[in-house]
């Protein structure tokens, strides 16, 4: 049976590890306001940032999809680990030993799967560094010399060799405890006659990391003549490695992506070194497929789709990097950010241009950048013939629909004109209305796939306007509130003090019963911070908001109080004493005039013949209602 984690060690790692540090891996946060932070939602696609982070409270919440938690959470969920394997990962992060209770530990049978075999390739990528010294690996390091690479530069990417033997690195891995089903499925080895043997043999090797930097597969270039297999061998599909959703390079890439707003896409391994050590610390490339949407929602998230971002594509001039230029216009429309393609002159890709010309034509390459709409638009126009009627009418059809996509409208307005010349049509202005139609029947088409709603307004559980162009979630998460209700609103105001600054709002808040908020949902939540202790009891103690999500009975509840402990204050100011007077007083309020409009209503039931006893208490209650509320609504704070 494995080991439970020590509570206390669990403890240690949730307060060791900052949860923006681990969430600015996957994607590029900016300020919020408040203290918080807020990027593109890993979970979903959507067009503005909702996905808010709290680094003072350590929880995430994104209001277009509602995921939300810890650090510990956001790993899970983010890369479909177990709770165990997740400790485990931040606890190596943090540098915390962990201890394992009923048996204590014992490596290879406690670790979660992933955990092990991302050890695995750890090991297995520094096993490799290490050969790139022998005598052996001399081929590898003359064709590292030839592309312009030194020692340093090897050491740089973790550049390594892999034995020509059959069984080299299996050997080495199963005396360091891992088992034979352990090394298949990592596809570090594969089945042979006899027993496992290593995948890779006589290769130069590059490690694959994903965002967060973790060895998650590797490329192996060919070396001899009598090597059978392909030019470049990848590390099969595993549960680690997913070649649709990971980019080489983009561990060394990916802050200069989101300080620059720029990414550089190149199609090899020796390109993106060629392009790092040029100054081009922006190069990433695809590991053996084309370019596609799991590697689009990676860099969108480190965009920000910012519309000034861009993200420059490099391909050979000769017809199969014309066709992948046109492929990966295709996916244009899915960023926000502008697109444009460099060229590589005489075919040459950036580790050529390096080695011929220097440095500085790496570099002068990326600036010399065009849009891809542009190059998309001459290679449209090119197939056709503009001398006869015919061939004009054909290429305007086929480039209409390319310019109405341009996403700059005063672009695309200069872009019909010039296309207009381009097929030699003496009529603009045919052009530049066929191309508006085009455009408007594209956002019509849009608006359609939202059911005719801006799911900004429709908004499910509180989602504030900043979710505004996010796509709808996927089904509701928990009872539907009415949002103009201003009952409601200042019920879910004074629930995020209570969350976020109980020192405002203590003691005054835990007199409030849980029936003074009128939405079941906020009632839950008043209830579950009442069984924490209070919103007194979070005075020094910063285990206060764990109390309360534990407090909660199901997981939609413990997402409510993790989104309302997110979402920003509806104060541009700092929230103080008055502010929070003023969400006491008008949640007593209200639940006051509730009161008062129930008792009117049995007195009128009562009639004539009601018991005089009976009358005379309930019109005494009333009174005193009455004058509770005008005391709320004089002295306000004070009254309570």
């Amino acid at each position: 049976m494995a080991g439970r984690i020590n509570d206390d060690d669990v403890k240690a790692v949730r307060d060791a590890v900052p949860i923006d540090a681990v969430v600015s891996e996957y994607l590029q946060l900016r300020n919020a306001g408040g203290g918080n932070l807020k990027g593109l939602c890993p979970f979903h696609d959507e067009k503005s940032p909702s996905f808010h982070v709290s680094p003072a409270k350590g929880l995430y919440h994104c209001f277009g999809c509602q995921e939300g938690g810890d650090v510990v959470d956001f790993i899970m969920k983010l890369d479909h680990l177990s709770f165990a394997e997740t400790i485990e990962r931040l606890a190596s992060q943090a540098g915390i030993t962990l201890r394992y209770e009923e048996g204590g530990y014992t490596p290879g049978r406690q670790q979660g799967e992933r955990t092990r075999l991302v050890e695995a390739h750890k090991i297995a990528a520094q096993y490799y560094i290490e050969q790139l010294d022998s005598p052996e690996a001399e081929i590898g390091r003359k064709f590292l010399a030839e592309r312009g690479f030194d020692q340093a530069a090897a050491q740089h990417f973790g550049v390594g060799y892999s034995p020509a033997g059959w069984d080299h690195l299996t050997r080495f891995l199963r005396g360091r405890g891992f088992s034979d089903k352990e090394l298949i499925l990592s596809g570090l080895s594969q089945d042979g006659r006899r027993g496992p043997i290593d995948r890779f043999r006589g290769r130069l090797m590059w490690p694959i990391r994903d965002i967060a930097g973790e060895v998650v597969g590797f490329g192996a270039r060919k070396l001899r003549d009598d090597d059978n297999g392909p030019k470049y061998l990848n590390t099969p599909e595993t549960p680690l490695y997913r070649k649709s959703q990971v980019l080489y390079g983009i561990d060394l890439a990916k802050k200069e992506i989101a300080k620059t707003s720029r990414a550089v896409v190149v199609e090899g391994y020796t390109d993106v070194m060629a392009c790092h050590l040029a100054g081009v610390r922006t190069a990433i490339a695809t590991c053996g497929t084309s370019f596609g949407e799991g590697h689009i929602k990676i860099l969108r998230r480190l965009l920000m789709d910012n519309s000034g971002a861009e993200v420059v594509f490099t391909f050979d001039g000769d017809a199969a990097g014309q066709k992948a230029a046109l492929r990966a216009f295709e996916d244009d429309q899915k960023f926000a950010a502008q697109t444009s393609i460099a060229i590589t002159p005489g075919g040459m890709d950036p580790c050529d241009l390096r080695l011929a010309e220097g440095d500085g034509a790496v570099a002068g390459l990326v600036e010399s950048r065009t849009p891809l709409f542009e190059f998309a638009l001459r290679q449209v126009v090119a197939r056709h013939n503009l001398d006869t009627t015919v061939g004009r009418a054909a290429a305007l059809d086929e480039a209409a629909p390319i310019v109405a996509n341009i996403k700059n409208s005063s672009i695309q307005h200069e872009s019909a004109v010039q296309l207009a010349g381009m097929l030699g049509i003496l009529d603009t202005q045919f052009v530049v209305r066929r191309v508006g139609q085009l455009a408007r029947w594209a956002r019509d088409r849009g608006r359609d796939g939202q059911n005719g709603q801006d799911p900004s307004r429709t908004g499910r559980r509180g989602a504030p306007q900043a979710s505004e162009g996010a796509p709808p979630p996927p089904g509701p998460r928990g009872p539907a509130l009415n949002l103009r209700s201003p009952a409601h609103r200042v019920e879910r105001e004074l629930l995020k003090l209570a969350l976020q600054r109980p020192d405002l709002v203590s003691p005054a808040f835990d007199a409030y019963g849980a029936d003074e908020f009128t939405a079941p949902p906020y009632a839950t939540v008043r209830r579950c911070i009442e069984d924490a202790g209070g919103a007194l009891s979070a005075a020094g103690d910063n285990t206060y908001l764990a109390r309360v999500r534990e407090a909660a009975p199901d997981d939609t509840v413990r997402a409510m109080v993790t989104e309302l402990a997110v979402e920003p204050l509806h104060t541009r100011r700092d929230p103080d004493e008055a502010y929070a007077g003023v969400q006491l007083v008008a949640v007593r309020l209200a639940a006051v005039n509730r009161r008062v409009t129930e008792i009117r209503g049995a007195l009128q039931r009562l009639g004539p013949n009601a018991d005089p006893q009976h009358l005379t208490a309930v019109q005494n209650e009333l009174w005193v209602l009455q004058q509770y509320g005008q005391s709320l609504r004089e002295r306000g704070y004070a009254a309570l």
